[in-house]
């Protein structure tokens, strides 16, 4: 039983691959250059590009199990399509697809139209996956870091509609989960959505409020100017990159991203716990910053 991690050395795959380390299972992991890699050990280098088609056909052979995840590039949709139907040429039919919550709702914002579009794929194709769809990561709030410790702000322009946040480990256990379930099966499984998301909807002014109550000095919410957070974002992001999430929060402030019903206790089932709270990232954040 083998499992193909694609962005393994990222924020999601590097989760992924530490709940898989030691479960008895080969892993591979995805990187276009192996001997510069830091993997667990037990993981082995496979080297490949997603628009290098012969590099990928070499690297799922003889795999049983894919974890997609791409990453948000220009070309996320090309790659995806081209990694999805060479897995179908090889034979794998035990798929995780990384998508995202509300892609068929945040149609305008091209990384979520582009993974909703994949979902279309695997759907109408008849593939046999799990579609994952996590929320924003709260771990994204690392970044404002500064602007939290330096100028009393929660830069974030997510708005007052409320986000279900979740927390990276939670999405790489609950992935881990999926991939173990899916490659253990006797036969494939039937095709799956599962929305990850986290125990609480977070606006901008609650954040605001935990962030005082944790660092027991206040900080206030940088308001819902979308086309400040784009000219920010163009500091550190290409132009495309940085238009892109502006049009997602605009979504935020717009419509939200609440889980459906059901979605949190689906979620306590699999971990066999509580999801993670922003309070307590907040928390672990706040001694991790106090710490250097």
């Amino acid at each position: 039983m083998t499992i193909l991690v694609t962005g393994a050395t990222g924020t999601i795959g590097s989760q992924i691959l530490g709940q898989l380390a030691g479960k008895g299972v080969d892993i591979r992991a995805l990187v276009r250059e192996p001997e510069k890699a830091r993997l667990p050990q037990g993981v082995t280098a496979v080297k490949g590009d997603m628009l290098d088609v012969e590099s990928m056909r070499a690297a799922l052979s003889g795999v049983r199990t894919l974890f997609l995840l791409n990453a948000v590039v220009p070309d996320e949709f090309t790659q995806a399509l081209i990694t999805l139907n060479l897995a179908r040429e090889a034979g794998i039919d035990r798929i995780v697809y990384f998508s995202v919550v509300h892609s068929d709702i945040y149609v305008n914002v091209p990384h979520f139209g582009g993974k909703h579009a994949v979902e279309r794929m695997i759907v109408e194709m008849g593939m046999h996956a799990t579609i994952l769809r996590p929320a924003y990561f709260m771990n994204n709030d690392l970044n404002s870091k500064q602007a939290i410790l330096e100028y009393g702000v929660y830069p974030m322009p997510i708005g007052n509609r409320g986000l279900a946040m979740v927390d990276i480990r939670d999405i790489g256990e609950v992935a881990a989960h999926e991939l173990l379930r899916r490659d253990r099966s006797a036969t494939p499984l039937a095709l799956e959505k599962l929305d990850v998301v986290g125990p609480d909807l977070l606006t901008g002014p609650a954040i605001a409020a935990i962030w005082t109550e944790t660092l027991s000095r206040p900080i206030g919410y940088g308001g819902d100017d979308t086309a400040a957070f784009e000219q920010m974002m163009k500091r550190f992001a290409p132009s495309w990159m940085a238009y892109d999430m502006r049009l997602m929060a605009e979504r935020f402030q717009t419509d939200g991203m609440k889980p459906a019903d059901g979605d949190v206790d689906r979620l306590t089932a699999i971990l066999g716990r509580k999801l993670r709270s922003y309070r307590d990232f907040a928390a672990e954040t706040a001694a991790l910053w106090k710490n250097g």
